[in-house]
């Protein structure tokens, strides 16, 4: 039985608790917040409750059937765990891939149904697209998406109200690493790490799944992280 466990695992790209010792990156502890509208992200709201030294792991954009496998292999070969915030097209397009993300124990909340600039909507095209990405989550995960990420961080009074009636959490983040530049190399993209590590000191961290040089350069960034001796908090919501 122990022998199929590790197969299993392995098929699924999941590390297994023999796996993860001291040289791996490990995720730490797990942050559980309650379903409520509240905010967090220094870049935009109040901080999370975390020491010095712990970031949360944050993806936008996906599932990308191209980049999140390797995304989730990355996660998996150092034990840690993240929060995607997945666009609500992508899961009606990669149902099966985001449950996978779930699956393999990571969180999950949503970022619009069309990653659009929600500013230049109307109030009720933004609520509609809410609608259609609450529902897209709904249908793949079987409950109501408990964070939302607004697109390009562009948050609006209307979006902000219906979020907040609607107990979901608003996750803007504390640093991020510029990985939307298709050109970007998996060096410059630890030297933004670095930096952005050097001034904040801890927070929410964003990174695109769907983007091929984040994935690419993941177990380097990950690596990043463990050198500098920063730990990894988990997000779920209850």
């Amino acid at each position: 039985m122990k022998v199929l466990a590790l197969i299993l695992a392995a098929l699924a790209g999941t590390a297994t608790a023999a796996d993860c010792g001291p040289d791996k990156l490990n995720t730490s502890r797990t942050l559980t917040l309650k379903r409520e509208g509240a905010a967090y992200g220094a870049n935009q709201h109040a901080a999370l409750p975390l020491a010095k030294g712990e970031v949360v792991l944050t993806f936008d954009d996906g599932p990308s059937l191209e980049n999140t496998p390797a995304v989730l292999k990355a996660l998996s070969d150092q034990c840690a765990k993240a929060t995607f915030f997945m666009i609500g097209q992508n899961i009606v397009q990669q149902t099966e891939l985001a449950r996978r993300v779930v699956r393999e124990g990571h969180s999950a909340g949503i970022h619009s149904d069309t990653h659009p600039h929600l500013a230049s909507m109307t109030a009720e095209q933004q609520l509609e697209d809410l609608k259609r990405s609450r529902a897209a989550y709904k249908t793949a995960f079987g409950v109501e998406t408990p964070a939302y990420r607004f697109p390009f961080l562009e948050e609006t009074p209307a979006l902000l109200d219906a979020l907040k009636q609607a107990n979901i959490t608003v996750a803007s983040i504390d640093l991020g690493i510029g990985d939307w530049v298709p050109e970007d190399t998996t060096a410059i993209l630890a030297q933004r790490l670095t930096e952005s590590l050097d001034k904040a000191g801890s927070g929410i961290i964003l990174m695109h799944d769907a983007n091929g040089p984040t994935a690419k350069a993941l177990p380097t960034l990950l690596q990043v992280l463990k050198d500098k001796g920063y730990k990894v908090v988990h997000l779920e919501w209850q």
